[in-house]
Formats: structure tokens, C-alpha cells, sequence
């Protein structure tokens, strides 16, 4: 059994959901290879569209929450035929080739429009191919409804109305959770946590992250929350891939202990472990994987689109507050730090599930295994809810 992902550059989100559900076929030795399927267009049109969303959706969000609102809006923009979708199906006769030349069985596709892409595919040449959908908003994209794949992975059953309600057959649906990386499920505790990044054991911590971009009012609420915070507090913020940010940031609180002034990390686990309060745009890979570690939220709706879903399902769900400018999100998260009853509430209220990578592996399994008669690596998966 070979497995592609088709996933996309447009945020990293996408990539890490990849990742993530690669870690979990490759830990049970399945072949399993992730691909930019934009670059089936052409390498140069990937990196045009790659970098001018995240030029967008660092500098000018309201252009990107305006475009996605449209799009809400427009859902036959995305039809078969159309200008948009003949775009975005240019690559289809080079993806085609790659599947068979690589010889996969399977295709996951972590971005609505590479699931256009599969649906193509297998409109034209009908391969023997079985193809899966990741969602990885707490939402149903636009344009997901025009895709025919064979399961569709949705964060929670309590999505499943809106899934159904864009076309995708309820029997379709299957209620996953968004894949993280397994690393995110294991812990430490929260003092050897701050002990292994030289904090004081003792201290409260706030953890500010704004996506892989580090877009968002990062200075002005980092500045409101080191003008209003007790000694024994500590704020750590996470830049990112934004050097710009980095930069301007690390000069201006060079000298100042408690703000530690970070650019990117891969040890993202052991920061929200050494947390009490995580501040973040929510993004849907940023929010599942605090909810992983039960890290109560202050969302900072930066971006929309998208993200503003993924906020109403967190605060829906108890476990993450926010408010509407920087003063009063700054206030928001210095009133919590110091109110533990309410931080213990807030991380009680999420969930349990088991790891939605774990869960998209073995259902794949069983499927290949129930159509191909082949037997599996892995047991077939029990559908649990999202966080």
C-alpha cells in the first residue's frame, strides 16, 4: 500500500496536518510520501500563489477575510467548468502521471483545493485510486462541496450538519479530529516544563504564538501585557518565520526578563507544556494542538475568515475567551493569569479524543483492506469526536 498527501503551500497548516498523518502510516511502515500539488501547475505558479497568500495574510488580512467571505458568498465560483476551477485543475494531467508513476493506492488531501484537484483526476481517468479529504478548520471551506472524494475527516461530529449541508453525504463523514503531530500528546509536567526553558518553576507563564507567519497585533498587546504584569510573571513569544518581528522585538525587550523574544521552534510541545496561558490567532492546527495539551486560549481574531469559526467553536466549547482590541485582550490575559479557579475551568472543558491522525490512518486501513482484500497494517478505526 503506497499513500500520497496533495497538500498545498498556502500556510503552513496544511503542510503540518500532512505531517502529521504521514508520522502515523509511516509508524506502522506504510509508504507514505507528501507533495505540493500546486506544483503540478508549475513550480513557479505554486510560489507565486504561496507567496502571495502569505503576503496577504500577514500584511493585509481584512483583503483576506474579504476574500473568503466572498467566496462564502459565490460557492458556484468553485463549479466544474468554471474560471476558478479550471485554474486550480490546471496541474490535474501531471498529478495523473505522478500517481501512476509512483504507483499509490491512496490519496489525502489537506487543502480544498488539492481535494478538486483528486476529484478530477479521478473524473478523467477513473483510476483505481481511493481518495480522502483532511478539513483542517473548524469549518467547512468553500468549495469542498464540489469535490467527490471517498471519506471526509471533519474536526467534530457537531460539524456534520454543515458538511452535509454543502452536498457531502452524511455516510461520507467521519468525525476524526484535526491531525497534530504525536508529540503533542505526550506532557511534562508544567514546572519541569518552565525548569527545562530556565523559567522560574513558580512563575505564571503566558505563551504568544500567531501562526508559522507571526502576523497579527503582536507588538501592541506584547507592550499593554509587559506594562501590566507582576514580577513573577513571564511572557514567551513565538515570532515565528517573521524575522522582521523577531528583530524589532528582541531589540525593544532586550532588557527586560521577563519577555523572552523567540523566532521559530520545533519544541512548540515544551512550550505550551510550561504554560498556563497560551495567547494565539486561531488557527485550526495552533487551537487542536493546545487543545491537546488542555491549554486554556485567549484568541486573537487577526485574520477571520476561517479562523473567526474556529474561535466560536473554542469559546463555544469553554475553553478560550477573547475580546475586540489589543487593550482589552491585553486585560483579558492579565486577569486570567491571576485567576487559577477560572484557568482550571477552562482547561476541564475540553475534550478527549484520540489522536485524529491515529484515527484517518485506520479508517483508511480498513477501507483499503474491505475494497482491496488485502489485509491492513493496522485495526480499523472507532470515529471519535474533536476536542
Amino acid at each position: 500500500m503506497r499513500v500520497l498527501i496533495l497538500s498545498c503551500n498556502t500556510g503552513e497548516g496544511h503542510n503540518s496536518c500532512g505531517r502529521a498523518i504521514q508520522e502515523a502510516f509511516r509508524g506502522q511502515g506504510i509508504d507514505c510520501e507528501m507533495v505540493d500539488a500546486l506544483s503540478f501547475i508549475s513550480p513557479s505558479v505554486s510560489q507565486l500563489i504561496s507567496s502571495s497568500f502569505n503576503r496577504i495574510y500577514r500584511y493585509t488580512p481584512g483583503l483576506f477575510s474579504r476574500g473568503y467571505r466572498y467566496a462564502e458568498a459565490h460557492p458556484g465560483m468553485f463549479r466544474d467548468g468554471t474560471l476558478v476551477d479550471r485554474a486550480i485543475t490546471a496541474g490535474v494531467e501531471r498529478t495523473y502521471r505522478y500517481i501512476q508513476d509512483g504507483a499509490y493506492d491512496v490519496a489525502v488531501c489537506t487543502h480544498v483545493f488539492t481535494a478538486m484537484i483528486a476529484t478530477e483526476v479521478l473524473r478523467r481517468h477513473a483510476p483505481s485510486l481511493q481518495t480522502y479529504f483532511v478539513a483542517t478548520d473548524y469549518t467547512c471551506s468553500p468549495s469542498c462541496g464540489e469535490s467527490e472524494l471517498d471519506a471526509y475527516f471533519i474536526p467534530d461530529e457537531c460539524l456534520a450538519d454543515e458538511f452535509a449541508g454543502q452536498g457531502i453525504p452524511r455516510r461520507k463523514l467521519v468525525a476524526s479530529g484535526i491531525p497534530i503531530r504525536q508529540a503533542f500528546y505526550a506532557s511534562v509536567e508544567r514546572e519541569a516544563a518552565k525548569a527545562s526553558l530556565s523559567l522560574p518553576p513558580d512563575c505564571r507563564h503566558l505563551l504568544i504564538m500567531s501562526g508559522s507567519m507571526g502576523c497579527g497585533p503582536i507588538p501592541a498587546l506584547v507592550r499593554l501585557i509587559a506594562g501590566g504584569m507582576s514580577e513573577d510573571c513571564r511572557v514567551s513569544v513565538v515570532c515565528g518565520s517573521n524575522q522582521r518581528l523577531y528583530r524589532a522585538m528582541e531589540q525593544e525587550y532586550a532588557g527586560d526578563p521577563r519577555v523572552q523574544i523567540l523566532g521559530y521552534r520545533k519544541d512548540v510541545p515544551l512550550l505550551m507544556d510550561s504554560a498556563d496561558l497560551y495567547m494565539t490567532k486561531p488557527g485550526g492546527i495552533s487551537t487542536t494542538e493546545a487543545a491537546s495539551k488542555r491549554l486554556p486560549m485567549v484568541l486573537v481574531n487577526a485574520v477571520a475568515g476561517c479562523e473567526t469559526y474556529n474561535m466560536r467553536y473554542f469559546i463555544h466549547l469553554g475553553a478560550a475567551a477573547t475580546a475586540d482590541t489589543p487593550e482589552e485582550l491585553a486585560g483579558l490575559a492579565l486577569a486570567l493569569l491571576t485567576d487559577p479557579a477560572e484557568l482550571g475551568r477552562m482547561s476541564d472543558a475540553y475534550r478527549s479524543p484520540a489522536p485524529a491522525a491515529e484515527v484517518i490512518r485506520d479508517h483508511i486501513l480498513a477501507r483499503y483492506q474491505a475494497f482491496s482484500g488485502r489485509r491492513p497494517a493496522a485495526a480499523a478505526a472507532s470515529v471519535t469526536p474533536g476536542p
